[in-house]
C-alpha cells in the first residue's frame, strides 16, 4: 500500500474499535490535494454520525477551520487562544493567531495611533488610515502608542468594485504580482517599502506595474499592541 493508503487504513482501524475519543495526529498529511478534500469531508461526516469527541492535530488551518467546532491554537507549546473557528477568524487574540488563521495570511503593518483633525488615525511610514468614528473611542486611550495594524486580504478591494456601505480608506500602491483564481484576483501590492495583498473582484483592471488605489475596509481592521502583541479591543 502507498503511504496515503496506509494512512486511510489506519483511520479505518481506529474507527472500528469504537473508542470514546479519537486522537488524530495529521491523519491526512500523506494524501494528495484532491483526496485530502474528500477525506476531510468523510471525517466530518463520521464525526456527525458517531457523535464522538475527535481531538485532531493539524498544521493545516483549512482542515482546522472546516472540521473543528473549537480550535486551540498553540505556538511553542503555549496555548494562544481557544474558540470557535469563526471567532478565531473575527477576533484573534494576538498577532500570532491573526497571522496563522486565514489564507492568504493577514496583512500586518507597523504604525502609531495619532489624532488628526479630531479623528483617530493609524499612521504608518507609507500611509495614514482613519479609524471609523464608531470605533475611535476604543482606540483613543492608546494615542501615541506603537501598534500593529492587521487587515485581511479579503478586506482590501479594488475601489471600483468595493462593497457598498463600508468605511473605506484609499492607499496608493503599485501592483507587483497578480494571481487570477477565477472568482477573484489575488493582487500583491507595494506602497513604498510596504508589501501587502488584496483579494480583488475578477473584473478589476489591476495590471503588473500599474499604480492604483486600494480600498481598505476599516470596519474590519484589527489593532494589536506592538509590545505585548495582544489585540486592543
Amino acid at each position: 500500500l502507498s503511504g496515503g493508503q496506509r494512512q486511510r487504513v489506519a483511520v479505518g482501524r481506529a474507527i472500528v474499535r469504537e473508542p470514546n475519543v479519537f486522537l488524530m495526529d495529521e491523519p491526512l498529511s500523506n494524501l494528495d490535494a484532491k483526496l485530502r478534500v474528500q477525506a476531510r469531508a468523510e471525517i466530518s461526516k463520521l464525526h456527525q454520525r458517531l457523535e464522538t469527541t475527535f481531538i485532531y492535530v493539524t498544521h493545516d488551518q483549512v482542515e482546522a477551520m472546516t472540521m473543528g467546532t473549537r480550535i486551540a491554537v498553540l505556538n511553542d507549546g503555549i496555548l494562544q487562544q481557544i474558540d470557535t473557528p469563526q471567532n478565531l477568524y473575527d477576533y484573534p487574540a494576538n498577532i500570532f493567531v491573526a497571522g496563522f488563521i486565514g489564507s492568504p495570511a493577514m496583512n500586518l503593518f507597523d504604525g502609531e495611533l495619532v489624532e488628526r483633525d479630531g479623528a483617530v488615525v493609524v499612521n504608518t511610514d507609507e500611509f495614514g488610515l482613519e479609524i471609523p468614528e464608531n470605533l475611535a473611542d476604543t482606540y483613543r486611550p492608546h494615542l501615541g502608542e506603537d501598534i500593529v495594524l492587521g487587515v485581511r486580504p479579503e478586506d482590501i478591494h479594488d475601489p471600483d468594485f468595493a462593497p457598498p456601505d463600508i468605511s473605506q480608506q484609499l492607499v496608493e500602491a503599485k501592483v507587483d504580482v497578480t494571481e487570477l483564481m477565477g472568482d477573484e484576483v489575488v493582487v500583491y501590492l507595494q506602497a513604498g517599502d510596504t508589501d501587502f495583498l488584496g483579494r480583488f473582484d475578477p473584473r478589476t483592471d489591476a495590471k503588473v506595474g500599474k499604480t492604483m488605489s486600494a480600498a481598505v475596509n476599516m470596519d474590519r481592521m484589527h489593532i494589536f499592541d506592538k509590545t505585548t502583541e495582544k489585540a486592543i479591543r
